[in-house]
């Protein structure tokens, strides 16, 4: 990927609401990450009204590698009522351009996804892996 702005959106399925997670967990192995994780909960509507959250890598000139994750069902086994049935995430650039997206986490990536030990429980949740590069603003949904 390019350097850039970069958004992910959280959204339900044609056009499905409910209550989401979003999640992003830095994978890089050095001792210099910055970023672990950040996780936002919220109300996941359409059009306007779509989960969208944000990071800054701060890799300097390398690059990180990141997991985005989209829950919903697995939300239910927490006591959360509402949740959305079947999130589907996706990263974006400073000029709202999808830049990759998924709707279950096992048809795109699932072996990397599984190694990096943050697959998600449910097979409708959305998970994505990508390494981008550092010293950027990040958007996600």
């Amino acid at each position: 990927m390019q350097p850039g702005n970069y958004t992910a959106i959280l959204a339900g399925k044609d056009g499905g609401t409910g209550i989401g997670v979003v999640e992003v967990y830095d994978l890089a192995t050095n001792v210099f990450a910055d970023l672990t994780n950040v996780s936002t909960r919220g109300f996941v509507g359409t059009g306007q009204a779509v989960l969208i959250g944000g990071f800054i890598t701060s890799g300097g000139n390398g690059s990180t590698k990141v997991v985005i994750r989209g829950l919903g069902p697995t939300l239910t086994q927490h006591g959360v009522s509402g949740a959305l049935a079947d999130p589907f995430v996706s990263l974006r650039d400073v000029n709202g351009n999808v830049v990759y997206s998924n709707n279950n986490w096992k048809d795109t990536q699932p072996a990397a996804i599984q190694l990096s030990g943050l697959a998600p429980s449910n097979d409708l949740e959305s998970a994505i892996i990508i390494t981008l590069p550092g010293r950027t603003l990040y958007r996600y949904s």
